[in-house]
């Protein structure tokens, strides 16, 4: 396995379909249906705020994105949006999306998103992605790492209570539970050296 930070522009098909693998169980009421989500995917997805994990023959074994002062591994403007759904796809869409961003946080590192693929979860492909996330964020300075990850995707939180991270603060969703399908988000967080 490789890990290397960026990801070569002839995987972003690949990375937009394992990103969808890992997020549409969430965001797929809100973005769907699956050919619009792919294609939005494609056009904001940046290739320049991720860390990948290749295998030796270059396939996509999982992804890391993060956020920065630049932008985030999968933002869009809501320009983008409208190019994908419309008009008035794009600003039901927009609002709801809104409601699940995170503030920016200039104190740690930010993660945005790790998807790694079905038949590589257990083989330290998630620890590798989050080790190298953590090491981004000390080549830039921070102090801290902070992620959010949702109440049912316990496995997750596992990984990251394994690497380090601790529950900082929690947050309810209310009645997006339903839009949504989770209904608690916990911000973790892990000091750096």
């Amino acid at each position: 396995m490789q890990i290397r930070l960026g990801l070569p522009d002839t995987l972003k098909p690949q990375a937009a379909q394992l990103y969808w693998q890992a997020f549409g169980g969430k965001l797929g009421r809100v973005m769907g249906p699956d050919c619009r989500a792919h294609a939005y995917l494609l056009r904001v997805l940046r290739t320049d705020h991720c860390i990948c994990a290749l295998s030796d023959n270059g396939d996509l074994l999982g992804i890391a994105g993060f956020k920065s002062p630049l932008g985030s591994f999968v933002g869009g403007e809501a320009e983008d949006l409208r190019a994908i759904y419309g008009r008035v796809g794009a600003a039901w869409r927009g609002g709801l999306l809104r409601l699940l961003q995170s503030d920016i946080d200039n104190e740690r590192f930010l993660i945005d998103g790790i998807c790694v693929a079905r038949d590589q979860r257990g083989h330290g492909v998630g620890s590798a992605l989050v080790t190298a996330l953590m090491a981004e964020a000390i080549a830039r300075g921070y102090p801290a790492i902070r992620l959010e990850v949702i109440d049912t995707n316990i496995r997750a939180r596992a990984l990251y209570e394994r690497l380090g991270f601790s529950a900082w603060r929690s947050e309810t969703l209310g009645p997006l539970r339903h839009v949504f399908g989770f209904s608690r988000a916990v911000t973790m967080v892990r000091a750096l050296p």
